[in-house]
């Protein structure tokens, strides 16, 4: 069972279990429809930012109606089973490879067989909508809409799923990198952002499609606020908005001019706040593992690759021995 550090409810009586889901999600009809003997609902959940991950599980076939879900989106991957998915007029039958994305202005109504727990992703409706203008750097001028279904056999959903699952395993833990402010930050934008730029949509074409780089100009301003705020949960729509141009056109001046994007910029920064921190440091209190998660470094594998590439040596020897003259 998964996120069972992070327990909301357990239980086997109905309208107690609809109580409890809807504090979290909201006001819903529930159902019971197979064999009342199986009803034994379980209920984690841990909230990171504007996300939401939750582990839902009603053991019972059920009918879930909640209508228009109003101020929040889902992606509901069932980790067994399969369920009966009803958004708007689209209606589609999701089981483990086939996760369903219900949009908040589509009425939804379900029925989950018995035997079907999901893992389920509550997105706040102003993060994902607040995320699309700032990539196509101009207001909605409808809500946002997903397809139904996604693919989880396809390689970004594959990506996406990875990034959940690294959310789930280190929400099992009150010191995970979900207790790093800068690694909620990364994940919740890079679970937005690939959602936004890869789930079929009613933006999709226009969130993929080419637009003018960023003057070089703005490229040198983009440059000077990453270094100035590199400390902070940055995203790339927070440096775009800082310098007044939409995520995508910043994107493609830093490709155009600098020959990497805004976050590759931020990280090679954030590799010599941590070069620093760490050639500085005392090795009687300080490690590795601590300061590079402090700079938003989640994978430690990776983290020391760059470093040694960067640098020529392991972080560890930098931390013990300080760094050479004049490095």
């Amino acid at each position: 069972m998964l996120l069972s550090s992070r327990p909301v409810f357990a239980g086997t009586d109905l309208d107690e279990i609809r109580d409890q889901v809807a504090r979290v999600f909201c006001p819903h009809r529930l159902d019971l429809i197979g064999e009342a003997g199986l009803l034994s609902a379980r209920f984690n959940s841990v909230q990171l930012g504007s996300v939401r991950v939750n582990y839902l599980d009603y053991g019972a076939d059920v009918r879930i109606e909640p209508g228009d879900l109003d101020t929040f989106f889902l992606v509901m991957i069932p980790l067994a089973g399969r369920s009966l998915i009803r958004g708007g007029n689209t209606e589609i039958v999701s089981t483990p490879s086939l996760a369903s994305v219900p949009s908040p202005t589509r009425h939804l109504d379900m029925r989950w067989a018995a035997g079907c727990p999901q893992l389920i992703v509550k997105f706040e409706r102003t993060a994902i909508e607040n995320a699309a203008q700032q990539l196509l750097g101009e207001r909605l001028d409808q809500p946002v809409v997903f397809d139904l279904g996604i693919d989880m056999t396809a390689g970004w959903a594959r990506a996406w799923r990875g990034m959940l699952d690294l959310i789930v395993r280190e929400a099992e833990h009150e010191d995970g990198l979900t207790a790093q402010p800068l690694a909620v930050a990364h994940l919740e934008n890079a679970l937005i952002t690939s959602l936004l730029t890869s789930q079929p949509s009613n933006y999709l074409e226009r969130l993929t499609a080419p637009r003018p780089p960023a003057l070089p100009k703005t490229v040198r301003r983009a440059v000077e606020f990453i270094e100035g705020h590199a400390h902070l949960p940055l995203t790339t729509d927070d440096v775009a908005r800082a310098v007044a141009v939409s995520g995508r056109s910043l994107q493609e001046g830093f490709r155009a001019h600098l020959g990497l994007t805004p976050m590759a910029h931020l990280r090679q920064v954030r590799l010599a706040r941590v070069h620093q921190e760490l050639a500085a440091g005392d090795p009687a209190r300080e490690t590795v593992t601590t300061v590079a998660a402090r700079w938003g470094f989640l994978h430690q594998g990776r983290f020391a690759a760059q470093y040694r590439e960067k640098y020529g040596r392991s972080p560890s020897e930098t931390l013990r021995r300080g760094a050479a003259p004049g490095g």
